[in-house]
């Protein structure tokens, strides 16, 4: 039987296909654009450059200075850039770093997004800011960071590395795996959930067995779709707390980190949200939604250890305190002992414990 529950709908245009880079100069038309800027990081300046020139008289220009997790002194030097030329909207290329960065932009300024996402993080569906300021990294939840339209290109997907393919992917699958078991998990959203899952957990080793695999490209952008849609629509607990400390906190690789801690939040929660972990398990494919989930990492052959990701071992205890100083709600309590067992795990790159 369906209980009671309250669903929001985010306000979102999606393009979605083969080729949808096309419409980019329509889609910033549509919003009553007249100078776009274009975000990129570093790695991806000459993609924005490419970009810039498909907007033709529509751009305003490029700015390739985002980096992970959105420090407040990056956003303050793109701001810079944005006034100074005269930019009305901005076109995020990229994965999380950019989408974030537009994201600080448009709350500062009000300024329309389009998001161009070219890995799987999903944060372009999602109305939630994350940024760092003086080693800490906190979150805002606002409409205001919202894109306003999103295209999906599978072709922008097909020269992703399969290693970043990877952990970009169980970084999606994070989010859904959460908004199974979220204080505020609706039937909708769970629905969403499940078919990211199961549509991730297939095409990511077939990627990474064969990266050109157009169809598998295609299944695993759908699934970060959905996925990305969990993360906007309810809360995150444990997990997203933990990678948020260690990313902001010990300066971890955002999706990396997300992919070795995501089995160990699973298993931290498996007995008090049983019911939501056996639909990750059933979507997986698996008898353990925890063992599963290391072991889909493994196939894709992702880093298992926060240690391999450059994290001391004396940074364990500080994270610790860290997570259980202001923490998200969670299905289980959080105690201090057992988040410093599992972060301990994590660390040593250790199968996630079954007792949680």
């Amino acid at each position: 039987m369906v209980g009671s529950f309250v669903y929001g709908a985010l306000p979102a245009r999606v393009v979605f296909g083969s080729g949808t880079l096309a419409t980019l100069p329509e889609e910033v038309a549509r919003l009553g654009g007249k100078r776009a800027l274009v975000l990129t990081t570093p790695h991806q300046a000459a993609e924005g450059e490419r970009i810039a020139h498909l907007l033709g008289p529509l751009s305003a220009g490029v700015h390739s200075g985002a980096v992970m997790h959105t420090p407040v002194e990056v956003t303050a030097a793109a701001l810079e850039t944005l006034r100074g030329m005269g930019a009305d909207c901005v076109v995020s290329l990229g994965g999380g770093s950019t989408i974030g960065l537009g994201k600080a932009l448009a709350l500062r300024t009000g300024v329309d997004q389009i998001a161009v996402p070219t890995t799987y993080a999903g944060s372009e569906m999602t109305p939630i800011l994350g940024e760092t300021k003086d080693g800490v990294k906190t979150t805002v939840r606002s409409l205001d960071v919202l894109p306003e339209t999103v295209i999906y290109d599978v072709d922008l997907t097909l020269t992703l590395p399969a290693g970043l393919t990877g952990t970009s992917g169980i970084n999606a699958i994070a989010h859904a795996v959460e908004a199974l078991y979220a204080q505020d998990r609706n039937p909708i959203v769970s629905l969403m959930a499940e078919e990211g899952i199961r549509a991730l957990a297939g095409a990511l080793p077939r990627i990474v067995q064969t990266p050109s695999a157009r169809d598998a490209r295609a299944e695993a952008l759908y699934g970060a779709w959905l996925c990305g849609s969990c993360l906007g629509s309810v809360g995150m607990a444990l997990h997203h707390k933990l990678c948020h400390t260690l990313g902001g906190s010990f300066d971890l690789p955002h999706a990396e980190t997300h992919t070795v801690v995501l089995p160990h939040a699973a298993a931290y929660n498996a007995a008090a949200a049983p019911d939501a972990l056996a639909r990750v398990a059933g979507a997986l494919g698996v008898a353990d939604a925890a063992q599963g989930l290391f072991d889909l990492a493994g196939r894709v052959g992702a880093v298992r250890a926060l240690k391999d990701l450059g994290m001391a071992e004396a940074g364990i205890d500080q994270a610790a305190d860290l997570v259980v100083k202001n923490p998200y709600w969670n299905p289980r309590p959080i105690d201090r002992a057992a988040i410093r067992d599992l972060i301990a795990r994590a660390w040593a790159g250790d199968r996630p414990s079954s007792a949680g």
